[in-house]
């Protein structure tokens, strides 16, 4: 059950959904390799974004939530004042602090790819976050911003289809 608080997400950008979502699964994706005791093996970090997130995230902020999400900030707790200087640091270093602690390559060219035209079959808004020991993939998950600031994985996304499909069998119409 949620709280209707939790229905209104601050954060940067115009919409949720392309800003507060990829921030969360950015931050959520860095305290996994850390949890894992892999973020020290990391030398650089991908971005993926499909369907809607490809087509107007750069318009609408997506990039810049997945890069602030990266280096461990928080929508709801980031000082908006210090945003552009963070973002103009990792952008002139092409260095990214990863949860504020690990240092990973981050060029400009190739960190962030903006799929404009591919899509996921499970959701409009989706990502996937790939990291990497040198050329290696280390590790890497999708997420899908499912609204309102709302992130669900893609293991989440198959448990939730399922369930409802055993709803549906229990309760035939």
């Amino acid at each position: 059950m949620i709280s209707a608080f939790d229905m209104f997400s601050i954060g940067i950008g115009p919409s949720s959904s392309h800003t507060v979502g990829p921030m969360r699964a950015s931050r959520l994706f860095v305290n996994e390799l850390q949890q894992q005791n892999l973020l020290t093996d990391v030398t650089s970090v991908k971005v993926e974004l499909y369907g809607s997130l490809g087509q107007t995230g750069i318009g609408h902020g997506s990039g810049k939530a997945v890069i602030l999400g990266l280096a461990g900030y928080d929508p709801e707790t980031i000082d908006a004042d210090l945003v552009d200087d963070i973002l103009a640091k990792i952008e002139n270093e092409q260095v990214i602090y990863l949860n504020q602690v690990h240092k990973a390559k981050f060029p400009k060219q190739g960190a962030i790819v903006f799929h404009r035209r591919k899509t996921l079959p499970k959701h409009s808004n989706a990502m996937e976050i790939i990291a990497f020991k040198g050329d290696e993939k280390l590790h890497s998950k999708v997420y899908y911003s499912i609204g309102g600031g709302f992130i669900v994985t893609d293991e989440e996304f198959e448990k939730e289809k399922q369930a409802a499909l055993d709803i549906r069998e229990e309760n035939p119409a």
